[in-house]
């Protein structure tokens, strides 16, 4: 890897970035905040003098555990964004071509392309091994478990990024590349676990196959005495998730380099010209009437996602599906278990789906910019007569109608659950607003990335980064707010940092390239009004939740949307007065 030519000049040009070693500071610097938060939450106003070794040992324990299971999440989240992101942002602008026509072996392309795109995912875990040495020093954990934790992320880096590079080695479109690589590695999660339940404890496959899940790994590295119920010494080991991984992602990249000159050039690359008949018969092209609003038209009638978005669809409805049934007969609904002590297994089973809907619905958003970007094609517009308003608001339309079914099968869960008596009819109706709300800001958010970015990775990656941190802290917040519930108003200024944080990491994703006072005012405002709603929640709130949600996340919607539909400065890179 390190004498390949692509992985050196990213290696040799990622430094020269100031984002590179913002990214890096950025990383440790918002672990010691969660650090600092999940302290002040279990110690609180008590002296340092007074504080027990016992109880720096319970803290060290916990934030290993809470930092360990957030960097794994984070690892799979952009090496999956990463690697897929930065190889069809080669096939959007048709420099892959290029590539596949130099000197280089097909395993140096492959091997090349996908490990540079997570060199900064390499050098986040790196970046990482001190603040974990720091809270060995606090007691509750050894050496051995940071080891095998910082290598089971690298190696599932590997395998990860091994199965991105093959989808989007594989797919054509960008939107394709993201989605499948993202239900592909839930199913595949899925699946294992299925199959790990299937195995009696006895089987000799058994550990090899569960070593294929790296949360469980994770969750053996932490609690390695859930596995020892004896008197034998504990030994931590991972050893066969390590090989299984490893394995897995050799014979993944080892097939994409079997099928790179299969897959690429695409299809879409050649042109087939129409053969002469005989007798020399005119050959009529069929055509079709085209819509007032050509955008809409082009979004909804033609294939602009790619010719087999039915694969994505379908892995959802089956995802969807398995998820919901296994949370219904799971044996906590017969027992009654409320998760944080008020949301039931279906509810947890209905977050999760639409946290994944809402992660789709924003990646065909952004990526239905990007891609016109990528292709040039966007700059066609520069010479037609389509107003800002006809092309966002066509935009708008294609989205949400192609994402119908990633809409709609979270609503009739909802419809099934509160007809089964899982939720009371007050609690449908505000699920059911608060996810149409939820939905049109992640779409919203998408194309305001897609327009604020000129670069396709940086736009995807703010727009699902600010999706995926936003409820990330989301779920942080709630367990640290059970943790904190007997003296919340002792531990409201360590909240208070972790949201003003939170704000002016929003506020610089947002005007980023388009300052403006309303999205400051929305990005500023929206994680303190979430904190609010999520106090309210945890404290059995349901329309004033509703309420705060509406608010917190419209009012960015609008401040992103007015912009957009009057100004061809945002969205085109022209004024409204060049047209005239």
């Amino acid at each position: 890897m390190f004498s390949n030519p692509i992985f050196i000049r990213e290696a040799l040009t990622s430094p020269r970035q100031i984002r590179h070693y913002l990214i890096r500071s950025g990383y440790v610097a918002a672990i010691f905040i969660l650090i600092f938060t999940a302290g002040q939450t279990i110690l609180g106003t008590q002296q340092i003098q007074t504080t027990t070794i016992g109880e720096f040992a319970r803290l060290g324990n916990l934030i290993f555990q809470m930092i360990a299971f957030l960097q794994l999440l984070l690892v799979l989240f952009f090496t999956l964004l990463f690697s897929a992101g930065s190889i069809a942002q080669e096939k959007d602008r048709g420099t892959l071509i290029l590539l596949l026509m130099t000197e280089l072996k097909d395993r140096e392309l492959v091997s090349g392309k996908t490990q540079s795109s997570l060199l900064v995912v390499y050098v986040l875990l790196a970046a990482s091994i001190p603040v974990f040495v720091f809270l060995y020093l606090l007691g509750g954990i050894e050496l051995s478990q940071i080891l095998w934790m910082e290598l089971l992320g690298l190696v599932t880096v590997f395998a990860t990024g091994s199965w991105a590079g093959l989808v989007a080695f594989w797919r054509e479109k960008t939107f394709q590349t993201l989605a499948i690589s993202v239900l592909g590695m839930v199913v595949f999660l899925g699946v294992v676990e299925l199959a790990v339940s299937l195995l009696g404890t006895q089987s000799v496959v058994r550990p090899w196959i569960a070593g294929l899940d790296p949360f469980r790994t994770l969750y053996e590295i932490l609690n390695p005495l859930s596995l020892n119920m004896g008197l034998q010494p504990v030994s931590i080991s991972a050893w066969p998730s390590l090989i299984s991984l490893f394995v897995l992602g050799i014979a993944l990249k080892g097939y994409t380099v079997l099928r790179l000159r299969v897959w690429n050039p695409s299809r879409s690359v050649f042109k087939a010209t129409p053969k002469e008949d005989k007798e020399a018969v005119v050959i009529k092209e069929q055509t079709r009437t085209i819509w007032p609003n050509p955008v809409i038209w082009r979004e909804i009638m033609t294939k602009a996602y790619g010719r087999k978005i039915y694969v994505i669809k379908l892995a959802y409805f089956l995802l969807a599906g398995f998820t919901l049934w296994a949370a219904v007969t799971s044996d906590a609904v017969a027992e009654g278990t409320l998760y944080l002590g008020v949301i039931p297994p279906q509810g947890l089973a209905f977050a999760g789906i639409a946290w994944l809907s809402l992660v789709l619905a924003n990646t065909q958003a952004v990526t239905s910019i990007t891609s016109e970007k990528d292709s040039k094609t966007l700059e066609l517009l520069l010479v037609t007569d389509i107003s800002a308003r006809e092309f966002v608001l066509g935009k708008l339309g294609g989205i949400f109608y192609n994402s119908k079914e990633v809409i709609l099968i979270p609503i009739l869960i909802l419809v099934y659950l509160v007809s089964q008596g899982a939720f009371s009819t007050e609690g449908f109706l505000c699920a059911l607003i608060g996810f149409i709300a939820l939905m049109i800001f992640a779409v919203v958010l998408g194309l305001h990335m897609g327009l604020t970015y000129d670069n396709s990775r940086s736009a995807i990656g703010g727009s699902l980064g600010t999706m995926f941190f936003l409820f990330i802290g989301i779920g942080i917040f709630m367990i640290l707010l059970v943790q904190a519930r007997s003296s919340f108003a002792l531990q409201l200024q360590s909240f208070l940092v972790f949201i003003v944080v939170g704000s002016a990491a929003l506020h610089s994703a947002l005007t980023h390239r388009n300052p403006s006072r309303a999205l400051a005012i929305s990005a500023w405002l929206l994680p303190f009004l979430t904190f609010y709603a999520i106090t309210s929640f945890l404290l059995g709130g349901t329309l004033g939740v509703l309420i705060t949600i509406l608010f917190a996340y419209g009012l960015p919607v609008l401040a992103m949307y007015i912009p957009a539909v009057s100004e061809f400065d945002v969205a085109l890179g022209k004024t409204t007065f060049d047209k005239g």
